[in-house]
């Protein structure tokens, strides 16, 4: 009997690091990695997706808030979890952007994930607490221009959507501009409502509900055309800054080395619940434009991401704090 545990032990050693089939995915509950504070629009988005994917498998998807270093504790996280489609990391523009700015980072991104799915495409806003004397781009330009201190504007961290965005505005309007970075987008809004900061461009799944309570004042959108959720507000190019235009994207990513059947699984129950009539109607409401792509389309669209922020980058002279 004793001959034969050894062989027992690595038989079933053997079985648990089998690759699952895509017939059998997802076997156990699944966790979403959100790299930012809970309440902000990765966490929201990850929330609704997690919701969908939960009803079509029946099994219980999770979200786990780890922020840190604008994304990048939840994605090492992710980076070094087992590769089965049960651990999978909801992604912010901050992924494609952090390998520019930072000069060691404990994974590689192109290398170390497994893209699924590109969920959303969010505009920005311009908003500001009511205290703030402007009630236009153009009237904010030129009381930052104006002031003997700089305007404080929050942002989810170094390199992330609200940062690149607004150094963007500083840097076409040559404003001098004080960053304050948090862990994420929601800490930093919540301080804005609160009036500890004075500005801030962040998505419209945030600010939409404190600006029509009145406790921000949304001055401009950052896309190059008006959005239909606010169509009285006029884009940063037409009221300001002419050419100017900035978004944020949100998407899926999984551990390198999935297996191809899981992933293609997965995609496509992802790409299901992007275009759930629910799940759009939610987003476009906010001005979000719902995507749904295949994990090839995705990888493709985060390269370039990378190769246009690289060029941001070097155009504002933004750099890690």
């Amino acid at each position: 009997m004793k001959t034969f545990q050894p062989i027992v032990l690595m038989l079933l050693v053997l079985v648990a690091a089998a690759p699952i089939a895509a017939a059998d995915y997802p076997a156990r509950p699944i966790r979403i990695i959100v790299p930012f504070t809970p309440g902000g629009s990765t966490d929201i988005l990850a929330r609704m997706i997690g919701q969908r994917l939960t009803q079509a498998w029946g099994q219980q998807v999770v979200v786990d808030n780890r922020p840190g270093a604008n994304g990048v504790v939840g994605a090492e996280l992710t980076a070094k979890a087992n590769p089965d489609g049960h651990t999978l990391l909801f992604v912010a523009i901050g992924h494609a952007i952090n390998p520019l700015l930072q000069k060691k980072m404990p994974y590689d991104t192109e290398r170390d994930f497994a893209p699924v799915s590109l969920v959303a495409i969010l505009p920005l806003i311009l908003t500001v607490h009511p205290t703030v004397k402007a009630g236009s781009a153009q009237e904010l330009i030129a009381l930052a221009k104006s002031g003997a201190k700089p305007l404080n504007y929050a942002s989810g961290g170094i390199g992330s959507s609200q940062h690149l965005a607004t150094a963007l505005m500083g840097h076409m309007a040559g404003l001098k501009l004080n960053h304050v970075p948090y862990k994420g987008g929601n800490q930093g809004l919540v301080d804005l409502v609160a009036g500890h900061v004075n500005m801030m461009i962040t998505s419209t799944l945030t600010v939409i509900p404190h600006a029509k309570a009145g406790r921000l004042r949304a001055l401009a959108v950052t896309t190059s055309k008006r959005i239909a959720a606010l169509p009285d507000l006029p884009t940063i190019s037409e009221a300001a800054l002419r050419g100017y235009e900035s978004i944020a994207w949100y998407g899926m990513v999984a551990p390198a080395g999935l297996p191809s059947g899981v992933l293609a699984k997965l995609s496509a129950e992802t790409i299901k619940a992007t275009n759930s009539a629910d799940m759009r109607n939610a987003l476009v409401k906010q001005g979000a434009e719902p995507v749904g792509n295949t994990p090839r389309e995705f990888s493709a669209f985060i390269k370039s991401e990378m190769t246009k922020y690289a060029r941001v980058i070097k155009e504002t002279g933004v750099m890690a704090e």
